[in-house]
């Protein structure tokens, strides 16, 4: 029957491939189809992104969407040094910081300056109208127990409210708030009980019932309790942010996450957190009109990195992350430069990288969800990139593993598509230098969500394998040069894929496709070298 219905739908289906490779999101797009547009002459080096070479001014936003143009807050004259206020070096200065802010929010804003110096303290609260602002030579260490981060507050852990530690700088409900400067911030000493008595025992969405209240998810750790672990920077529930030239080191989970937050501008950051479990660097969560620009980020995890709350939970809260800049930054280490997920339930969309580096990340691009986490991915594009990569460049897995689905995790039976199953569709990526990689392209995909409307364009890829792809509906590669060391095409339940003026060179070996579940008619190659692969019959 599935036969038959493929050889009836043989003129049609390969007529709207051809549509698709000239049409897919032209309207981010008017160049015309030809190898003359091929070029990566103006993708950045490493030396001209990242911290190092962050500039004073912040350039106007250009985006494929509608994006506003953000401005640096502005704050009163008003400025106050926590050593008025009775800080000592050598002591626990958490009252003083947090009075400093207090009075200079009661006073209608302006900065607290932490003074060059070691100085030591437990969570902090950023209040509105306030600019917390780090000298240079200014070190601030944050306690490793878990008592300086009572009482529990309102947070977001992994994609799913509780109420627990919160972040080393905190706050919520706030606006017109900033961190800036050139001072070091370190995270929790490893040998407290913060590190000790991060819960282990279960993936969050089994150990929190999504039934249970809010207020009623309280982790703070009491008598050696499980706690969930203390985010480095989290804005939640603020407008007009600014975080800026401070580095990061040693956290505990998360570096900085805007969570529900509206304006944010992250700029001139520089994160270390390899080694880290969970160490990821920049974490976009259910928040919109963001820009990071200029940011160096070495990660035990992901690098830049967007979520949308996770599951039952974060459908319940459903609140997309969307309308997302990130250009001239630099991932020197990390399990992927730029992810998309896992946790996407509320959606993520309207995400614009360009002008960027990736050093030595594992994936380059990457997208991960899970059949039970809801929402997905869309409208997303990606220009101008450089990849140096120990993994592969571009990756799709919306199945995940056992240890967190269990057998959804398994790719069939197919399944009844319900509000928790997760979608990926128009994908855009142009100009793209890939230096090294493992793999070109690699998709794990949902047989009832197939991955839908991808276009790569423009890209000169070194790769050991190829292309490999399950459960996919409309991808095309054009303007490529490709060398692969195994240059092998391999599709399962895919279709509608063109490659056009593409030149495969397979380091001596021919190129060949290995095909199942679909037949040659969903597979295009339109002027590429060489002409068809090993054996193609069309």
């Amino acid at each position: 029957m599935l036969n038959k219905r493929r050889v009836k739908l043989f003129s049609v289906r390969k007529a709207f491939v051809l549509i698709l490779s000239a049409a897919i999101f032209i309207s981010c797009s008017s160049r015309k189809n030809n190898p003359s547009n091929k070029s990566t002459s103006a993708i950045p080096t490493i030396d001209q992104v990242g911290a190092l070479n962050l500039p004073e001014k912040i350039e106007p936003i250009k985006a494929p969407f509608n994006m506003p143009q953000l401005k640096r807050p502005t704050f009163p004259a008003l400025s106050l040094i926590i050593t008025e206020r009775g800080a000592k070096q050598g002591a626990k200065v958490t009252k003083e910081i947090q009075a400093s802010i207090d009075e200079v929010n009661n006073r209608g804003g302006g900065t607290v300056t932490i003074p060059k110096g070691k100085w030591n303290t437990g969570r902090i609260s950023l209040k509105s109208n306030v600019n917390l602002h780090f000298e240079e030579g200014a070190e601030l260490y944050f306690s490793g127990e878990v008592e300086d981060y009572r009482p529990a507050v309102f947070t977001r852990n992994e994609g799913v409210e509780v109420m627990s530690l919160g972040a080393c700088i905190y706050a919520n409900n706030q606006e017109n708030i900033a961190i800036t400067g050139k001072g070091r911030l370190i995270g929790p000493a490893k040998d407290g009980s913060v590190r000790k008595q991060i819960m282990k025992s279960d993936v969050i969405e089994k150990f929190i019932d999504a039934e249970t209240p809010v207020s009623k998810r309280v982790f703070e750790g009491y008598n050696g309790g499980e706690i969930l672990p203390p985010m480095f920077i989290s804005p939640t529930n603020c407008r007009n942010v600014l975080i800026e030239g401070i580095s990061l080191e040693n956290t505990a989970f998360w570096n900085i996450v805007p969570v529900y937050c509206d304006g944010v501008i992250i700029r001139g950051i520089t994160v270390n957190s390899v080694g880290v479990p969970r160490g990821d660097g920049i974490d976009i969560e259910s928040s919109k009109n963001v820009l990071i620009e200029y940011s160096t980020l070495a990660c035990g995890d992901d690098c830049f990195t967007i979520k949308a709350g996770r599951g039952e939970d974060g459908i319940r809260v459903n609140k997309p992350s969307e309308n997302i800049v990130v250009r001239y930054c630099l991932a020197r280490e990390g399990h992927g430069g730029i992810t998309v997920g896992s946790e996407t339930a509320g959606m993520i969309r309207n995400l614009y990288m360009h002008d960027c580096v990736f050093e030595n990340t594992g994936i380059g691009v990457r997208f991960k969800t899970r059949r039970p986490r809801g929402g997905g991915g869309e409208n997303l594009y990606y220009e101008r990139l450089r990849m140096n990569l120990t993994g592969a460049a571009f990756r799709w897995d919306m199945l995940g593993g056992t240890l967190y689905v269990g057998e959804l995790a398994n790719r069939l039976p197919v399944r009844a598509v319900n509000p928790l199953t997760p979608v990926f569709r128009n994908i855009v990526a142009r100009d793209i230098l890939i230096e090294k990689s493992t793999q070109f392209v690699s998709v794990t995909s949902i047989p009832e969500s197939p991955l839908k409307n991808v276009l790569i364009e423009n890209a000169n890829v070194k790769a050991d394998d190829l292309f490999k792809a399950a459960d996919v509906d409309g991808f095309t590669v054009r303007n490529a040069t490709i060398a692969t060391k195994n240059p092998v095409i391999s599709l399962l339940d895919t279709k509608n894929i063109l490659f056009e003026n593409v030149k495969f060179d397979g380091l001596g070996k021919e190129l060949e496709v290995k095909m199942s579940g679909i037949t040659a008619d969903d597979v295009i190659f339109k002027n590429c070298t060489p002409a068809k692969p090993k054996g193609w019959k069309e």
